[in-house]
């Protein structure tokens, strides 16, 4: 009877545990959406933001996750893409695009309460790893040297800057005091 006990504990522990997991990846909170006038402009990611187009600012996740946003109000679903940074009011946890903000039916109110879970984090990575891609030509650089020159460049720059200005502040009338 005592080994059932320890058993049957770590047992229930793991589907607690797991349970905990689960619910740790779905964020709640209010979400709302762009207002017109962002239309066109760049988002923090460099992509340009358009009013029709699937996407969202978020805070934390990276550039590039797709999120899948339900509205629990009308259970109305919607997926996006991380592509800007925001909203920095403690209000809204997600800025929505237009287009997604009239899929879940919020354009009239606002703003509403959404729940956020991550379907897929993508991490942009450095270098394209595609057999496509054509190799980029190594560049082919000369070097004249610098015993060629009589002096050097900077020094007769900076000498007649100075003449010019000697000559600029001569001609100045300073008011007597």
């Amino acid at each position: 009877m005592r080994i059932i006990k320890p058993f049957l504990l770590l047992s229930l522990l793991s589907v607690f545990g797991q349970t905990t997991t689960a619910q740790e990846k779905m964020i709640t909170g209010n979400a709302s959406y762009y207002a017109d006038k962002f239309h066109g402009r760049r988002t923090a990611s460099g992509e340009i933001y358009h009013k029709d187009s699937m996407t969202c600012a978020h805070l934390k996740y990276p550039f590039g996750t797709v999120l899948k946003v339900r509205n629990p109000l009308n259970d109305k679903t919607v997926i996006v893409r991380v592509t800007d940074r925001g909203p920095y009011s403690k209000r809204f946890v997600l800025d929505l695009s237009r287009a997604a903000a009239r899929e879940l039916d919020i354009i009239r109110a606002g703003f509403s309460m959404v729940e956020i879970t991550p379907i897929h984090t993508f991490q942009v990575p450095y270098r394209v790893e595609d057999d496509g891609i054509e190799e980029i030509p190594q560049l082919e650089m000369q070097f004249t040297p610098a015993a060629t020159f009589p002096e050097p460049v900077w020094q007769r720059d900076t000498v007649c800057v100075a003449k010019e200005l000697k000559k600029q502040t001569s001609r100045w009338k300073l008011p007597k005091l």
